[in-house]
């Protein structure tokens, strides 16, 4: 009976596991899943004897290897040719059509992550290489076996190879350098060098911490398997539970249609959950890939095209220092401006005093920059062979550029911090936070605004902005200021004591706070008073907020400075009460929606809480349990799959008409 049940849970946390990281669509809530994992977890434990690597336990990682061994290949995992314009790509089809005449291609994404080998054997899954040299490569199991979107169990019992790439989504990648940023590590540069690192981690623990996912799009000799061509061979593996880009593989009849999925594919890149770095072309017919036939390194029959690359070489003109709210010190480098992405950039970062001396960034230097997660400039790197002696070694300040206080480097952290409080950058930047959108919403108090206050003696605290009328003759008698101006400000400043406590939170500034987990404390404490009194235990306890953001919120307000600031702040009438927003009924309540694309008159967060005031869920993923999706500019892949999954979906126009009928 216990065979049996051990049996039975772990087909169905395999089943659940497929629903949820494969298919996006899970049958049961997580409570379900973790009652049978308890329950499993339990009986592998009291019954060592039906002990089987390939449990759905046994994807937490947990064995520690000294060395990776090293695997020959059955079948070599050979690399692709590149091309990186059209001309090159119609040369491949004009090779081919004269070769073995008109063909059908399959396109698919070419993702940036590690190729991977997978063996299964009797249905279950064996092992896992790297593609090494083409040749031999290293075994990776025990990592990759903590993928969950990997079936450790297939339906067919010949000892099989499956080839597809292990990659880091994009929403991975930020948790994970979030994490190595609070604990003083160097950040990874991108989602595949991140999923590199994390494949060749000794600890499998590591690997499975890091959220790692796979595609798979090759199925060598898949005619054994009675399959003609390679986009059914793409079928056949997702009939297997494998996870396949079905979304982004197409078969076309010309050359000429592939051109335009490219365009297409490359439009919305930004916009995919994942890095591509170009696109796959395949002859789909196996029979007539068999006849095109191999190079001595690549395939006749497939080439890759290549997206131009993200990075460009321009000259490092200066580099600078900035000072956070934080007092965290960020050096910057300013850029002869460079084309880059489709826009110009002038300046990048170059994160601490470390980066730029393991890279050896010099004043001067010719260098290479991209955007770090296609949004941030950085300095990948600088050309030394092209150094003519005129660079300068960077000599990292020894004092605060604003303030002229000594810098403090924190032990075990790679940053600098300016430590007086009364730094006027750290005061000017912690005054501009808290009036920003997110936090009291002070409107037309952005940080040059502060600034010029701050410099004028009016404004030098966050109190003092509730002190403003003390100034009006100065102000509205300011170039480009003015009466009017002043109104509205003081209008906006009255305003903004009536927020609720959670845009207060906000404000304050509290390490590790920010919109999404004030919520949840105003919403479990209701008063300042309340969450001022909570505990580390208390705290942490809530779901969603931790030990570290406990310890954060704890330390803040134990600080008697701060406590100071809060009394002033209530004193000038500023709400400590958390304000529950007034339930609608709308078209949208009990709704499950998914934004998409870019709006015009909002930003996402102004949509999100929008949506949210009118009842819905806001969702980031689509799926078939999403109600409406809300597409703007340049919507992506969302906004296709609403429509094969049958949606509704409303441009911005609509769901502005529809929110403004419940507008007072």
């Amino acid at each position: 009976m216990v065979e049996k049940r051990i049996k039975e849970l772990r087909e169905l946390l395999n089943q659940y596991g497929y629903e949820y990281y494969v298919l996006d669509n899970p049958s049961v809530p997580d409570s379900e899943y973790d009652r049978c994992m308890r329950e499993l977890i339990r009986l592998e434990e009291e019954h060592p004897e039906y002990y089987d690597s390939n449990s759905p336990t046994q994807r937490v990682g947990g064995a520690v290897l000294d060395q990776f061994t090293k695997v020959e290949h059955k079948r070599p995992m050979l690399s692709l040719g590149d091309v990186f314009d059209f001309e090159e790509l119609k040369a491949f089809s004009n090779r081919v059509e004269n070769a073995v005449g008109k063909v059908e291609y399959v396109a698919e994404c070419k993702i940036d992550g590690l190729a991977m080998s997978l063996r299964y054997n009797e249905g279950k899954f064996v092992q896992a290489v790297t593609r090494g040299d083409g040749t031999i490569g290293e075994d990776v199991t025990n990592n990759v076996r903590t993928i969950k979107s990997i079936p450790m169990e297939i339906p067919c019992l010949d000892e099989i190879d499956i080839r597809g790439e292990v990659f880091m989504p994009k929403k991975s990648l930020l948790k994970v350098n979030e994490s190595r940023r609070l604990n003083g590590e160097d950040e990874f540069a991108n989602c595949r060098n991140a999923a590199a690192g994390s494949i060749r981690q000794l600890d499998s623990k590591v690997a499975a911490s890091r959220g790692l996912d796979a595609f798979w799009y090759h199925l060598p000799d898949g005619e054994e398997y009675g399959l003609e061509n390679h986009y059914d061979s793409l079928m056949w593996l997702k009939s297997m539970k494998f996870k396949v880009n079905t979304e982004f593989t197409r078969v076309f009849s010309s050359i000429e249609e592939v051109f335009k999925f490219i365009d297409e594919v490359g439009s919305r890149r930004a916009d995919l959950p994942y890095d591509i770095d170009g696109v796959v072309i395949k002859v789909n017919s196996f029979s007539l890939q068999k006849e095109l036939g191999y190079t001595v390194k690549t395939p006749r029959w497939a080439i890759a095209y290549k997206f131009p690359p993200e990075e460009a070489v321009t000259k490092l003109e200066d580099i600078f220092v900035t000072v956070g709210r934080t007092g965290r010190i960020t050096p910057n480098a300013k850029l002869k401006t460079v084309k880059l992405a489709g826009t110009s950039v002038s300046y990048a970062q170059l994160h601490n005093e470390d980066m730029i001396k393991e890279k050896d960034i010099r004043i001067h230097d010719d260098v290479v920059v991209r955007k770090a997660g296609d949004i941030i400039p950085e300095v990948v790197r600088s050309l030394k062979e092209r150094r003519d002696g005129s660079q300068v070694p960077y000599v990292f300040p020894k004092v605060c550029p604003i303030c002229k206080m000594p810098l403090v480097r924190l032990p075990d952290e790679a940053m600098h911090y300016c430590i007086n409080v009364d730094c006027p950058a750290r005061v000017v930047e912690s005054i501009a936070h808290f009036a920003s959108r997110d936090a009291m919403n002070i409107d037309g108090l952005g940080v040059k605004k502060v600034e010029m206050f701050h410099e004028m003696g009016w404004i030098n605290s966050i109190c003092e902005l509730y002190e403003v009328e003390k100034h009006r003759e100065e102000m509205i008698s300011t170039k480009n200021f003015g009466l009017k101006s002043y109104e509205n400000l003081v209008s906006a400043i009255e305003a903004s004591k009536n927020n609720s406590l959670d845009k207060l939170l906000v404000g304050l500034g509290i390490r590790q706070v920010g919109t999404k987990a004030a919520k949840i404390l105003a919403a479990r404490f209701e008063t300042m008073e309340r969450l001022m009194s909570a505990t580390s235990e208390e705290l942490s306890a809530i779901k969603d907020i931790g030990e570290i953001t406990a310890e954060g919120i704890r330390t803040y307000f134990e600080d008697e400075s701060n406590q100071h600031l809060i009394e002033e702040l209530m004193n000038h009438g500023v709400n400590m009460v958390y304000v529950k927003e007034e339930s609608l009924t709308t078209i949208f309540s009990g709704k499950t929606v998914v934004l998409t694309g870019s709006l015009n008159s909002l930003s996402r967060n102004e949509a999100t809480a929008l949506l949210e005031k009118l009842g819905a869920n806001v969702s980031s993923s689509v799926s078939k349990k999403t109600d409406v999706v809300i597409a703007g500019e340049a919507a992506g892949s969302k906004y296709d799959k609403a429509i094969k999954l049958g949606i509704q979906i409303l441009n911005e126009e609509e769901f502005l008409n529809e929110a403004h009928r419940y507008e007072d």
